[in-house]
């Protein structure tokens, strides 16, 4: 029999499609040295008893409890890690005016290595705690600083996308905050691109470098021609933000006639590994490029109730074969927990549906066909940001990773012990909470664990 680096037993919620979550119940889960799936095998399956019997009790056999299950980790599509030190500050500002009086600020501190390691390792720890087991993360300017964070992504064990933020325009960044000019910010980003690449080499999990202008207006054409040609030549995730708010948007298209998508493609910024995050503003010819090269949203509910001045059609841009996951959006959104973008993708979305204004009649206030549900918000922050950034992560399925959730649900309301575990899985969507989430692997190593 072949010896298995961990044998896991449990009943687990995967998503099958967007609209069906598949129960696994009771399933043996055999995961490899590398941290994948091998096989999984379900108890009506003629062997299944007598694996149970040779691995129980065995130091990698590990069996969840009654009250306990299995979910995927988390993929958090949209983090800026240096905000972590302003989260929950002045979201009752503009955008810009935030950005300009708290953000610019704060992320300027990061050349200070010390206050970027104590940041960096707190906003690590929590994600992970909140179930996030993959993170695409935007850093600062600051090259050094953001090694550090692909370093600490790399020593705790979480599957970290790291960008060094490129802000190389003078006009549209403060003195104090912006890279030196543009022959500074591509040599830096290359420079971060090969450090990270050899870290990669050694992370069980995986760190990757990430091309990331902050956004069309932080950056110069030369910065963004440049940045699309580091990306190709080094095959490299990318990055940004895409039609946000008014202001950027509109900022777009008075300098170059076209909106966002159209303008990042002109730089080589779209591709099956770019994500763009926000996109509130795109159209349905956005949308078809977006599908056209492989460019996914990363949807940041919590954040666009704050900042970008509406309710992003997820739905609509779902059905045209947009690629979507969920973003926190950290600092712009408070919270650490896709849980909670998984409940306001779903409150906004009814919003957006049924309409705000009771000054309109009924059948004129909404927009029809709007609705995402519980299940579809689980497959965005699982499948959705795995397919996004074209990793085999999101699902608890044979031949992807082993990155899992454990979740105790002895303090929630499950007071029947026969419950319904379709209706288990909804209260696990609306109550969870951290304390909730007793462990956390990530390619088959635990990585965090809640006494």
């Amino acid at each position: 029999m072949r010896d298995y680096t961990q044998i896991f037993l449990g009943t687990a919620f995967t998503s099958k499609s967007p609209t069906e979550v598949q129960i696994l119940k009771n399933n043996l889960f055999f995961v490899n040295a590398d941290g994948m799936i091998d096989k999984i095998i379900a108890p009506e399956h003629s062997e299944y008893q007598n694996l149970v019997s040779s691995y129980k009790g065995k130091e990698n056999f590990h069996q969840l409890e009654d009250h306990q299950y299995f979910l995927p980790g988390f993929v958090d599509l949209h983090v800026h890690a240096p905000q972590w030190a302003q989260a929950g500050t002045a979201l009752d500002i503009p955008l810009n005016d935030w950005l300009n009086t708290y953000t610019f600020p704060i992320e300027s501190r990061f050349a200070d290595l010390d206050f970027a390691n104590k940041v960096y390792n707190d906003v690590v720890s929590t994600l992970l705690a909140n179930g996030t087991t993959t993170v695409l993360y935007f850093a600062t300017v600051h090259k050094e600083a953001s090694i550090l964070l692909a370093q600490i992504c790399a020593e705790k064990g979480q599957r970290g996308l790291v960008g060094k933020v490129v802000m190389d325009n003078p006009e549209e960044n403060p003195d104090f905050y912006r890279d030196t000019d543009t022959n500074t910010a591509l040599a830096d980003t290359e420079e971060f691109i090969l450090a990270v690449k050899e870290l990669g080499e050694t992370s069980k999990q995986g760190v990757y470098p990430v091309v990331t202008p902050r956004f069309i207006p932080s950056c110069t054409d030369e910065a963004l021609q440049g940045l699309g040609n580091l990306a190709a030549k080094y095959n490299t995730h990318i990055q940004s933000h895409c039609s946000e708010s008014d202001w950027e948007h509109k900022y777009v298209q008075d300098r170059f006639q076209k909106n966002d998508a159209f303008a990042l493609n002109d730089f080589g910024l779209l591709s099956d590994k770019s994500v763009m995050a926000h996109c509130n503003f795109i159209s349905d010819e956005d949308a078809d490029l977006f599908v056209e090269t492989g460019t996914a949203i990363a949807h940041c509910p919590i954040s666009n109730a704050y900042f970008a001045n509406s309710v992003i059609p997820i739905a609509h841009f779902h059905s045209k074969g947009v690629e979507i996951g969920l973003g926190t959006d950290i600092s712009g959104g408070f919270s650490p927990s896709l849980y909670d973008n998984i409940k306001q993708s779903v409150i906004s979305s009814r919003m957006l549906e049924d309409g705000v204004n009771t000054k309109l009649p009924a059948d004129e206030r909404g927009v029809p066909g709007s609705r995402v549900t519980v299940k579809e918000a689980f497959y965005l922050a699982t499948v959705g940001g795995g397919d996004s950034l074209s990793l085999p992560i999101g699902r608890l399925a044979e031949n992807y990773i082993w990155d899992v959730q454990v979740i105790d649900t002895t303090n929630l309301p499950l007071y029947d012990s026969n419950h319904d575990l379709q209706d288990a899985f909804q209260k696990m969507m609306y109550l969870i909470r951290p304390e909730n989430i007793r462990e956390v692997w990530v390619q088959g190593e635990k990585v965090h664990s809640r006494g």
